[in-house]
């Protein structure tokens, strides 16, 4: 009896003490559980055209106010609450038309609906220097706003909203598979690069031609030689407007890459026919060589993104017959 009565107090001691730790670890178990559901309240600080903006933890609603931010989101597996119309095939390019629908439209690129931008309380503003600096102000009091300093540097505008949107680690992966498409590109053309190549677009009333610019700056790092710009000539970074064809001498390259405007299409091509069917434009190499390729002007000029980057890449490979 007395060993019996001894060897139950120990009992129930032992299973207080099983309660006790089954109850810390549940404790235990919660807490961490609250800790992955509550969103991180940490505060990042973003560098971008405009200066510095303090963002807190991961930005869910996002607002992208040009055509590269709109691809870019979708890219980065992310869909905005609100976007600026497309130039073209409005409101969304197709391209991005399964990924944005339902996707507030905000106005256009040149001119967002601000009203519209604040009903949508965003946490998060994608803007560009290039077109949206005056209205800058009027942004950061609606949301964060950060911006890009052009439309058409595509890798910038991958890494400063990987930045705002914590997805560092998806820009890296990205970019990592576009290394790899360009590495396989220059393999399979080989030696037939460099090649220069001229960027034209036609439009209702003049021609453009592109140096430094989206379409331009992907051509250089798949290998070829970008046409440059001629002494004494004015235009903007990206390239020029001209009106004069006494500049189709200017033009002359290996392979010419041409996209017509889609607004006003009939001016358009009546335009475009007056210039290439002009003598100075059938001296161009590329012309009697028949290097002259139509591409088209969304993958090649208005998309401005990592997909569409890739969709310009598609067509290189077929303008080319390489494998995919």
């Amino acid at each position: 009896m007395f060993r019996s009565n001894k060897i139950i107090p120990i009992i129930f001691c032992a299973m207080a003490l099983l309660l006790f730790i089954v109850g810390c670890g549940n404790k235990a178990t919660t807490t961490a559980s609250k800790e992955r559901e509550t969103p991180s309240k940490e505060e990042r600080i973003v560098k971008h055209a405009a200066g510095e903006t303090t963002i807190i933890g991961t930005p869910k609603k996002i607002v992208t106010l040009y055509q590269g931010a709109n691809d870019t989101a979708v890219a980065l597996g992310v869909k905005p609450v609100g976007v600026v119309e497309s130039w073209d095939q409005q409101p969304i390019y197709e391209y991005l038309r399964s990924d944005l629908e339902g996707t507030t439209i905000l106005g256009q690129e040149l001119q967002p609906n601000l009203e519209e931008i604040s009903k949508l309380k965003p946490d998060l503003i994608i803007a560009s220097k290039y077109r949206h600096e005056k209205i800058y102000p009027q942004l950061s009091k609606i949301a964060p706003t950060i911006m890009d300093d052009t439309v058409y540097e595509w890798k910038d505008t991958l890494n400063i909203m990987a930045d705002a949107l914590n997805k560092q680690d998806k820009a890296v992966e990205l970019l990592a598979e576009w290394d790899t498409r360009v590495e396989d590109f220059k393999s399979q053309m080989g030696e037939e690069l460099p090649i220069k190549a001229t960027i034209t677009n036609f439009r209702s009333d003049h021609m453009r031609v592109y140096y430094n610019s989206y379409a331009g700056s992907i051509l250089k790092e798949l290998g070829f030689d970008r046409l440059e710009r001629p002494a004494g000539s004015e235009g903007e970074d990206w390239g020029e407007k001209i009106t004069s064809k006494e500049r189709i001498p200017d033009l002359n390259a290996d392979t010419i890459f041409n996209f017509n405007a889609s607004k006003d299409s009939e001016l358009v091509e009546k335009n475009y026919e007056e210039w290439t069917n002009h003598p100075l434009w059938k001296e161009l190499d590329a012309v009697k060589n028949d290097k002259v390729y139509q591409v088209d002007e969304v993958y090649w000029s208005a998309g401005a993104g990592y997909k569409s980057a890739n969709l310009m890449l598609d067509s290189l490979y077929d303008i080319y017959k390489l494998k995919k």
